[in-house]
């Protein structure tokens, strides 16, 4: 549960900012395309820092690098509240995307402590914490804004994060899992390519978090554009409060991680592929029905969930030793499959309205469901 609650803390950082732009912006007097920039070097930091941070996990004391990215982290976001212009601003930002992908060497570590008859279980309650911290980061940024200013999300985000900084040096294991690799920061990175090329597995698991991952960001990007509209006209408040709605899929993650552990993860996969597929069958009512709308979004998270922690419970399993480096290869693809979705949700909504959004994120998840169904009995995994 510590691992689940700092990985929340650490990804809420990446999405703080989507309901802050145009307060920042008039706070930093920042122009629309300046301002829709935070958002951007903050995914590409946190982009970048998968492949070229997240891989020292397997050469180094996982201990030390969490501790150490997690107080860098928190000068980051202490420069982010205090920005006096939009330059220190965006620098800040992109710090803090690059320095919260701590978040996924906790993931790591916690796959490489747990013994693998409940890895899937372990694994699942750490990812029930990842996506809850990107549920709720929104709805609890814009609550905290609106009491205290947005510079005020940021302060108290550092504060929290040097927090749990000392609770992690303090209570995490100074050695656990496999040794460390004796591999040059070159060849490790080298390393991460070639693990992709070997392990058809690894491949297939990528495309599975590119897929889903892009219809995920394809109804959270958008989402709030119908419901900001008529016939609803709903607050930001109260469109944020949608993610607590996602959390219930979210939490379903465990779940699935236990299904893994007794061997069931390619069923586990094809399951949660269908229900991807159906979930944008209620969520096309939106305009006409909110209790259609929480159909899709428990769903749609429910199977997200499902698959992402099979995935990563999988891939880890191929070579423990190199745990880091191959959550954090996967993870790019899961940044490429979010930055897709969001791209092209937004875009499509303004072209062709609510119904080809959903058509969209359909197509990604029958997208999935047929790799599955083409790989299902060559795939070296699980039934």
């Amino acid at each position: 549960m510590l691992f689940a609650v700092a990985c929340a803390v650490a990804v809420a950082n990446v999405y703080f900012s989507q309901p802050l732009l145009v307060t920042m912006g008039h706070d930093l007097a920042m122009s629309p395309a300046l301002v829709g920039s935070v958002v951007t070097l903050t995914h590409a930091g946190y982009g970048l820092g998968l492949f070229f941070l997240v891989p020292l996990g397997d050469t180094a004391d996982r201990r030390r690098i969490i501790v150490a990215q997690s107080l860098l982290l928190v000068v980051a976001l202490t420069v982010v509240a205090a920005a006096p212009t939009a330059a220190v601003l965006l620098a800040g930002m992109a710090a803090v995307g690059l320095l919260a992908v701590v978040t996924q060497t906790l993931v790591a570590f916690a796959a490489a402590l747990a013994p693998p008859a409940v890895r899937g279980r372990v694994v699942g309650t750490v990812t029930s914490g990842v996506v809850i911290g990107i549920l709720l980061a929104r709805t609890a940024s814009g609550l905290l804004a609106d009491l205290a200013g947005w510079r005020s999300v940021y302060l108290a985000s550092s504060a929290l994060t040097a927090l749990l900084a000392l609770v992690l040096y303090r209570v995490l294991p100074r050695h656990g899992g496999a040794p460390p690799a004796p591999l040059r920061y070159g060849q490790l990175l080298r390393s991460t390519v070639t693990l992709f090329v070997r392990e058809p597995l690894l491949r297939l698991r990528a495309l599975f978090g590119l897929l889903v991952f892009a219809a995920f960001s394809t109804l959270w990007s958008s989402v709030a554009l119908p419901l900001s509209e008529a016939p609803y006209f709903l607050s930001h408040s109260a469109i944020g409060a949608l993610g607590l709605i996602g959390v219930v899929g979210a939490l379903a993650a465990s779940g699935a991680g236990r299904l893994n552990d007794r061997g069931l993860s390619r069923r586990t996969t094809g399951i949660a592929l269908a229900l991807l597929a159906a979930s944008w069958a209620p969520l096309a009512f939106t305009r006409s029905s909110l209790w259609a709308l929480v159909a899709g979004v428990v769903l749609l998270d429910l199977a997200v969930q499902a698959v992402h922690v099979t995935n990563q419970t999988l891939i880890h399993a191929l070579h423990p030793e190199a745990g880091s480096r191959l959550i954090g290869g996967y993870m790019v693809f899961y940044s490429i499959g979010s930055a897709t979705g969001a791209i092209a949700a937004t875009s499509l909504y303004t072209l062709a309205g609510w119904g080809a959004v959903c058509a969209l994120g359909a197509a990604f998840s029958c997208l999935g469901l047929a790799v599955w169904a083409l790989t299902r009995h060559s795939a070296p995994e699980s039934r």
